[in-house]
């Protein structure tokens, strides 16, 4: 023990004991007696080289695993700006026809005349090329640039329709000497549209983008081969979208329009990325750059107007249907209320845009299908639907009605003129979208003109049913006696012919109200104890239609007179604005099923209402529930994409847009900088000195008094506190010392 020293004037080791060891850690100052001085000298000195021992600081040197974890995102970023910068930008920017000619781009046609004359004269001295590749890449640039219209569409727009050409000759003729080719390797294409397809120019192309409707636009060249092959297809087109949409053609040379319509690269030069021809549509009310949509598919007929039908215009499909399916699905299950319409096709080929636009604005009243003529289901068609040849058009209408059937091609306005004609059943159905231009609307919309005064309507309410339908056809058949093509004068009662005037003068109107979807409206007219065997859900097996007449009187002296009686009456005119203008008495009919009874109970009611004078009594009849919610087309492509694309057209643009970026020749040195500069950080934080901690001198004791805080709390002097005792935390006592910390170990 005799080898540790301790000084015995200051207590502390020697310095030459404790080299390398901090004080700091265990004991700044140790009081020592004489009779132990050794032993707790030895006691600190081996708790001092275990802690130095635990502690030992590790090699400066890093592992692999943990240079490669805080480098890793710069190198990333140096290896993909490096793919960037050796394969995708030179991938990006390969030689231009004017390098295999030796001449600046953009030269003239001299320029390039002189070039290639030179370059085959030395071939043919044998100073310059010699291989048969090199000299196919410079004839092709020379009958290219030599051709006025192909040069322009290259240099200003990078157009080459013709690399395919290039590719099969130099496959051919790989092996082969150049004299052996037959020149020349490109053959001029020219052709001019007909007057009849309107070319835009930008004179009248403000005039075309003022109209609202749809418009699409082909850019073309006239030096195209492939736009002269699809020439006929535009036409095709063109006549298909007559009538729903405008068409129109520019020609590339028209560089302002050629240029607008066209795409920007990241240098703002234009370009098509398909090639020519390009089409570009402008939806319905919108004709601003954001709001042109490219097409991107075939260009085929079925597939250009398809497209357009379904995108722009958003007009739905129309499916085809089998014998089985017709029946099944489309007759089973389709809705009741509406008129079914058949289009029998011998082609198979999907709906015209027109048609779709007819489906579209026809959607509230009927049902559209396809269906495919064929040979060995002709007894089906002739017997099931009086069809005998295909194309025809079907129309169902009524149950229990024979159907309507039109035979051959149908132009457009016949079309509309047919479904105008049909778009009702024979017995109209009362419905939301119905009831104004039926004349059976409290509102005070008639048939007969806004002068009559006086109209009726003659409805049949009821739950789908056999009884239902049982009570429709007879009312068809009361319809049908009264309107100019019956027989008046075939019936018993005389009477009658009052109802014959009030229908041929369209003040009388027949319908019929589904009386399960229309529950409010069916409770209101049928007051009666048992009206729920007519209206609203079916409760049992009863079902009970039945026939009420209703009488609308207008009288817009009596309607005025009312509101002036109480003008500063608030509650009175609000009141008022929920009553229906027009007066409703309401007549229902109680005899039997009989055609006879009830054209005359018709007749003598309206006589009844025409010749008396019947109070004017206002009320609030319920509104009609519309039977349809409207599909997803029909809320307009305005409300559903944004102005220029929608999401699935910004999904599709994803790869391109992603390609484009590929072909910008920043890109790799913005990744090459990034991954400097992070390198650079991160380099300068791993090799920044650490600043060594303050030492630790919680072990030294503190004069005395030091732990106790300076600032006092201090009471108010008063003379209310006088008295009050003194408290060991308001004051130091005047006689209090600080009691020195002994340490155990020393005893």
């Amino acid at each position: 023990m005799s080898r540790f020293r301790v000084n015995e004037k200051t207590g502390f080791l020697n310095d030459s004991f404790v080299t390398g060891i901090k004080k700091n850690v265990c004991i700044n100052r140790i009081l020592l007696t004489h009779h132990n001085t050794q032993s707790l000298a030895y006691y600190c000195v081996v708790s001092l080289m275990a802690t130095t021992t635990e502690k030992k600081p590790k090699p400066s040197e890093q592992p692999l695993p943990s240079i490669i974890q805080a480098y890793w995102l710069p190198a990333l970023l140096f290896s993909v700006s490096m793919f960037f910068q050796l394969v995708a930008i030179p991938r990006s920017f390969p030689p231009s026809h004017y390098d295999a000619l030796g001449i600046k781009p953009f030269s003239s046609t001299e320029q390039v005349n002189e070039a290639y004359h030179h370059l085959y004269s030395d071939w043919k001295t044998g100073k310059g090329y010699s291989s048969t590749l090199d000299m196919i890449k410079v004839q092709y640039a020379f009958e290219l640039l030599s051709n006025p219209t192909w040069k322009r569409d290259y240099d200003i727009f990078g157009i080459d329709e013709h690399l395919h050409v290039l590719e099969r000759v130099k496959e051919k003729y790989s092996d082969a000497d150049f004299s052996d080719i037959s020149l020349p390797l490109l053959e001029p294409t020219s052709f001019e549209p007909d007057q009849a397809l309107e070319v835009i120019s930008a004179e009248n192309y403000v005039s075309k983008l003022q109209n609202s409707n749809a418009l699409l636009l082909q850019v073309f060249s006239v030096g195209s081969s492939q736009c002269a092959q699809f020439y006929g297809s535009w036409k095709r087109i063109a006549s298909l979208l007559d009538g729903i949409a405008n068409t129109g053609m520019i020609e590339i040379g028209d560089l302002k329009l050629a240029t607008y319509l066209s795409e920007k690269k990241y240098t703002g030069a234009p370009f098509f990325r398909n090639g020519l021809p390009s089409l570009a549509a402008f939806p319905p009310g919108c004709k601003t750059s954001d709001c042109i949509v490219r097409y991107t598919g075939q260009l085929s007929v079925d597939a250009v107007s398809d497209w357009f039908a379904t995108t722009i215009l958003s007009l739905p499909r129309i499916s085809y249907y089998s014998i089985e399916s017709l029946a099944q699905t489309f007759l089973g299950k389709g809705s009741r209320h509406k008129v079914k319409v058949i289009f029998v096709s011998n082609t198979g080929q999907r709906a015209t845009p027109f048609v779709r636009h007819v489906a579209k604005s026809y959607w509230s009243y009927a049902s559209f299908a396809f269906a495919v003529w064929r040979e060995e289901e002709s007894i089906f068609w002739s017997n099931t639907f009086g069809v005998e040849e295909a194309p025809a058009i079907v129309i169902l209408r009524d149950p229990g009605v024979k159907p309507v059937v039109y035979h051959g091609l149908m132009n457009n306005s016949r079309l509309i003129d047919i479904m105008e004609q049909n778009k009702h059943q024979v017995l109209p159905q009362l419905r939301s979208i119905t009831s104004m231009e039926l004349g059976c609307d409290p509102k005070g919309y008639s048939r007969a003109g806004n002068d009559t005064t006086v109209w009726y309507c003659a409805v049949v309410v009821g739950r789908q049913s056999a009884e239902l339908h049982k009570m429709r056809e007879t009312m068809r058949r009361v319809q049908e006696k009264l309107s100019n093509n019956g027989d008046v004068d075939e019936l018993n009662d005389q009477t009658a012919t009052s109802a014959a005037v009030a229908l041929r003068e369209k003040r009388l109107t027949f319908a019929w109200v589904d009386g399960e979807v229309q529950k409010r409206f069916c409770m209101f007219y049928v007051n009666v104890e048992d009206s729920h065997d007519t209206c609203g859900p079916r409760r049992d097996i009863t079902d009970t239609p039945r026939l009420f007449l209703v009488r609308y009187k207008r009288n817009e002296t009596e309607v005025n007179k009312k509101v002036e009686e109480n003008p500063m009456n608030m509650f009175a005119s609000l009141a008022s604005k929920d009553v229906d203008p027009t007066s409703q008495l309401v007549a229902l009919y109680k005899g039997l099923n009989e055609i006879p009874q009830i054209i005359q109970w018709i007749s003598e009611t309206v006589r009844d209402g025409d010749s008396r004078d019947l109070p004017f009594h206002r009320t609030s009849t319920p509104e009609l529930v519309p039977e349809d919610v409207d599909p997803i087309w029909s809320k307009g492509r305005e409300q559903i994409i944004s102005s220029s694309r929608g999401v699935k057209q910004r999904i599709a643009t994803v790869p391109q847009r992603i390609n484009d970026l590929m072909g910008d020749p920043r890109f790799g040195p913005m990744l090459l900088l990034g991954a400097l500069m992070s390198f650079g950080l991160i380099y300068l934080r791993r090799n920044q000195p650490i600043k060594p901690k303050e030492s630790d001198n919680a072990s030294d004791p503190k004069p005395e008094g030091a732990e106790r805080s300076k600032l006092r709390r201090r009471r108010p002097k008063s003379q209310t506190n006088q008295n009050i005792p003194p408290s060991i935390t308001d004051m130091q006592p005047p006689n209090a010392f600080q009691m020195p910390f002994t340490d155990s170990d020393s005893e």
